[in-house]
């Protein structure tokens, strides 16, 4: 008997031998039933044995096919189970931190579930800053984030992989009765004596904090008192509100009843967004994510600087790949 006895023979005589008719295996099988019998001939050729008595009414197994039959099971078994130890394990889902469901990062994130077949799960995760979700892709708890990675750590940073997406123009969310919310701008001179809301005092958004202070540092604006962390957009609402605060933004931000949101200028104050993961991460649907970033921000314009005055600190720039 030979030893390298193809598997796909011995499928062919199980179909049969278990169903005792040719046309219900080869159906079985999903071939044609001269295909099949074929296999059962060629078996039978390298086994030196008549594996099935055939008339034209029935099909028995032979003595050799009987004993065959025990065997062949055990064999495909075991190739079975061979296939299942060393099948490359199917991609577990991908937890995506968008912050909030608007914007840069949440866009990227639909893009990308666009690019990806069924079978790959891209899991959305609302964290509130990339200093907290930062902690949360290092400790393996969160796949991907994005944010302003030049404020982190070197320590935290050198763990961590990035892709410049976007830089985002900053704006200020003003109450429809502030003297400047009638403007379809708003210059950075003109905040001078006001006090904005930049999420100081939630450790979780430190990078946007500091950013803003950097952005105030000289211009007579003020960083509002630390307030604890204001968890999801409702609760963000509701506090903003109620204590009348400007808030620092983004261009493309939450809707807050009562407010207007106003791009800023002269200079343009600019965000940098990349998109973080933990080193050495490999999914297909990271893969995806960064070739929708990329799409999008040439189709966008992302990274392109605006034409007129902007700011942006330098080590920012550095990061974010921006020469002189």
């Amino acid at each position: 008997m030979p030893y390298d006895t193809d598997p796909r023979l011995l499928r062919a005589f199980l179909a049969v031998a278990e169903e005792l008719h040719f046309t219900r295996a080869a159906a079985r099988l999903y071939v044609a039933q001269q295909a099949l019998s074929r296999d059962i001939r060629r078996l039978e050729r390298e086994l030196g044995a008549a594996l099935f008595v055939r008339t034209t009414r029935q099909v028995a197994l032979t003595a050799d096919g009987a004993r065959l039959l025990p065997l062949a099971r055990r064999v495909l078994a075991a190739h079975d189970e061979l296939a299942a130890t060393f099948r490359a394990a199917p991609e577990r889902p991908l937890l995506v931190d968008v912050g909030v469901p608007i914007g840069t990062a949440h866009g990227v994130l639909e893009a990308a579930r666009e690019r990806v077949p069924d079978s790959c799960e891209l899991v959305a995760r609302f964290h509130s800053g990339l200093t907290g979700a930062a902690a949360e892709v290092a400790a393996g708890r969160l796949d991907v984030s994005f944010g302003r990675i030049a404020a982190l750590p070197p320590a935290v940073r050198a763990g961590l992989e990035h892709q410049p997406v976007r830089l985002e123009p900053m704006a200020v969310l003003l109450r429809e009765d502030h003297p400047l919310a009638a403007r379809p701008a708003v210059a950075l001179a003109e905040l001078a004596g006001e006090t904005l809301y930049a999420a100081a005092g939630n450790p979780q958004t430190a990078e946007w904090t500091d950013l803003a202070e950097r952005l105030f540092t000289g211009r007579g604006i003020a960083t509002a008192e630390p307030f604890p962390e204001i968890e999801g957009s409702q609760e963000f609402v509701r506090v903003v509100r109620k204590r009348g605060w400007s808030v620092l933004a983004s261009v493309e931000f939450i809707e807050v009843p009562g407010m207007v949101l106003r791009p800023l200028v002269d200079p343009v104050p600019l965000s940098p967004v990349s998109m973080v993961w933990r080193r050495g991460l490999r999914h297909q649907g990271l893969d995806a994510l960064r070739a929708s970033a990329r799409e999008l921000a040439e189709k966008q314009g992302w990274l392109a600087l605006p034409g007129n005055a902007w700011w942006l600190p330098e080590g920012d720039a550095r990061v974010m790949g921006i020469r002189g």
